[in-house]
């Protein structure tokens, strides 16, 4: 009985002899490759992105900076990176660092991701819309001040350079004819924590701040010495007619400070912002990190229980980044 033996067929050969097979073959090899690819490069977006990450927020004593905080545990843990959580002056040295690739991401208000040199803007993209931050001018209870334009001649604090704080305060003075800082008050550049202490022992009259409520540098000095909020909703709609939809009137609820009553004013969205050249797996992953987790930081920041998917996606001025399209999309019922 003769011997077998395998003898290899050339493709050349094979193609001679079934020339459909090897068509439909090729065209088989071909689809599996461009899923594969698809599946690697689109999925799900699991795999770990790389790192490390960091996130700009704002004085120690404001709620960016409590919200980071409590944030960084759960990215780490999610994105298996080191996150670290970067002090700033605000929103608009948050932006500058973003766009200068200083840090990752940032947490910024509408007003001030709209003020930007187009150029810079076009760099950026949104996560998330987050929480309202609502405008603060804080005076001592006994205070004759009542309305915005009282501050005339006062010591008041604008907020510390470069942030949401001073561009607000400084927006809301020119409505009333105020706009030259220098000749119509005396300003006072300080953060958060130091002005609750200055308005207290009387080397300041008033303080403006913009966050989410309730500040706890605010409540902290409401809860040990009596203080009164200045109605500044009245400006809500002159804010808007000139500089667009991100602003709003809102109220101060009575129960967001110890001894409060309720108080019109102004809200602008809070926005948490990144580049637009970045890893759409990363911003993916973060975005459901951010979301998954706003009733476990809520516990301990109220803002951030406000944090909703339906209404995180309204990110204007800036389009919502690639990344996190995809994770609300994989939600959307």
């Amino acid at each position: 009985m003769p011997s077998s033996s395998f003898r290899p067929v050339s493709l050349r050969d094979a193609y001679a002899r079934r020339p459909h097979l090897v068509r439909v073959g090729f065209a088989t090899l071909v689809l599996l490759c461009l899923v594969g690819g698809y599946l690697v490069f689109s999925g799900d977006d699991r795999t770990t992105p790389g790192g490390p990450v960091s996130l700009a927020t704002g004085v120690p004593t404001g709620v960016y900076h409590r919200y980071g905080e409590l944030l960084r545990p759960r990215l780490s843990a999610d994105l298996n990176v080191r996150v670290t959580v970067n002090t700033s002056g605000g929103s608009v040295e948050n932006l500058r660092r973003v766009v200068e690739g200083t840090d990752t991401f940032g947490i910024s208000t509408s007003d001030a991701v709209a003020d930007l040199p187009p150029g810079d803007r076009d760099q950026l993209r949104a996560v998330a819309r987050l929480y309202d931050d609502y405008v603060q001018l804080v005076v001592p209870a006994g205070s004759p001040i009542q309305k915005i334009t009282d501050l005339r001649g006062r010591r008041v604090v604008v907020g510390l350079p470069g942030s949401g704080v001073e561009l607000i305060t400084r927006r809301l003075l020119s409505e009333v004819g105020m706009s030259d800082l220098e000749h119509t008050i005396v300003p006072v550049r300080i953060g958060i924590g130091e002005a609750g202490r200055r308005l207290r022992d009387g080397t300041v009259d008033a303080f403006f701040w913009s966050g989410g409520l309730p500040t706890g540098a605010v409540s902290d000095l409401a809860e040990h010495w009596s203080v009164r909020l200045v109605q500044l909703g009245d400006l809500a709609g002159k804010l808007r007619d000139r500089y667009g939809p991100v602003y709003r009137e809102a109220v101060v609820p009575a129960d967001a400070y110890p001894g409060g009553t309720e108080t019109p004013t102004i809200a602008v969205p809070n926005l948490l912002v990144t580049r637009a050249s970045q890893d759409p797996a990363l911003i993916r992953r973060v975005t459901e990190t951010v979301m998954e987790n706003r009733q476990v930081i809520g516990r301990e920041v109220h803002a951030a229980q406000l944090v909703d998917p339906r209404t995180a996606i309204f990110t204007d001025p800036l389009p919502l980044h690639t990344g996190a399209e995809r994770w609300y999309r994989s939600v959307k019922p």
